[in-house]
């Protein structure tokens, strides 16, 4: 059976979960390693795991490309993108840098994923360590419409914390009269 845009069906598990089929190619220094998978079945996500050879040490401020050992074929309207696991970030201060990282339909590459320690002390990578989840999205096809004026709306050109860190209640909001 072929799918959408010309490509085939990647196996059993895209005929039983009704799920998005994606090609997905284990590199040679990831084959030992877990498939992206969710951690529960409600996951928006699917973790993804560190190939690294040896134990990389992120020191506090330091940054690192840490490969996951796959590349996968995107079906063209969807993107992945790449996100912080919230478990790292708050106990050790992990983070992604260019968050979400995205990767097109079209780019066929290894994974890789900018790990950043923004903690106070060193944080060790391990092989197989889940490091990031990935979540795939379609992507929207846009027409540009050049026009003189944009519609108004009620924000306007307000942006950069324009609408404020604290939540309103309508009961505590009184007009001046």
């Amino acid at each position: 059976m072929t799918l959408p845009h010309g490509i085939p069906e990647s196996g059993p598990e895209s005929e039983t979960s009704g799920g998005l089929a994606i090609h997905i190619q284990r590199l040679e220094h990831g084959r030992d390693l877990a498939l992206p998978k969710r951690a529960t079945p409600l996951s928006a996500g699917v973790d993804l795991v560190a190939a690294v050879g040896a134990p990389v040490t992120l020191p506090p401020g330091g940054r690192d490309l840490i490969p996951t050992g796959i590349a996968i074929a995107l079906p063209p309207g969807y993107e992945a993108q790449v996100r912080p696991r919230s478990g790292l970030a708050l106990k050790h201060g992990i983070t992604l840098l260019n968050s979400p990282g995205t990767i097109d339909a079209d780019y066929r590459g290894e994974i890789g994923v900018i790990l950043a320690n923004l903690g106070d002390r060193e944080f060790i990578v391990e092989r197989g360590m889940r490091i990031a989840q990935m979540v795939i999205a379609p992507v929207a096809e846009v027409v540009w419409r050049p026009v003189e004026a944009l519609p108004e709306s009620d924000r306007g050109d307000g942006g950069f914390g324009s609408t404020g860190t604290h939540t309103t209640h309508a009961t505590n909001v009184r007009e001046k009269g």
